[in-house]
């Protein structure tokens, strides 16, 4: 049961930051572009969260879906580092203990 639920947070989790960064406000847009990332890597960015948010969804490709998904917060958690943004991590902790979760259980 909490396994279950542990994976639907994780494609909704994945999703919600998809549609967030696909749709590429003009703050998302700016903050890639101080980190040093073109303009519309945002939209980039949400496609491969929602692709994340599918692959976990089908339980066949959950294992691709779980790696690709802690590939996109680990770049991010390095990203934010970096840039020393400490703030951001705040966002990207419960993405890291939500993907533990849905592995481990």
């Amino acid at each position: 049961m909490l396994h279950t639920i542990s994976t639907w947070l994780v494609v909704a989790a994945f999703f919600g930051a998809g549609v967030f960064n696909a749709i590429g406000t003009s703050a998302t847009r700016s903050d890639f572009v101080r980190w040093g990332y073109p303009p519309w890597w945002c939209r980039v960015t949400g496609a491969l969260e929602i692709v994340t948010a599918a692959l976990v969804a089908y339980p066949p490709t959950r294992g691709m879906g779980l790696i690709l998904g802690a590939v996109i917060i680990a770049a991010a958690i390095l990203t934010v580092l970096r840039h020393r943004e400490y703030s951001h991590l705040t966002q990207l902790g419960p993405f890291v203990a939500l993907l533990a979760l849905a592995e481990i259980l």
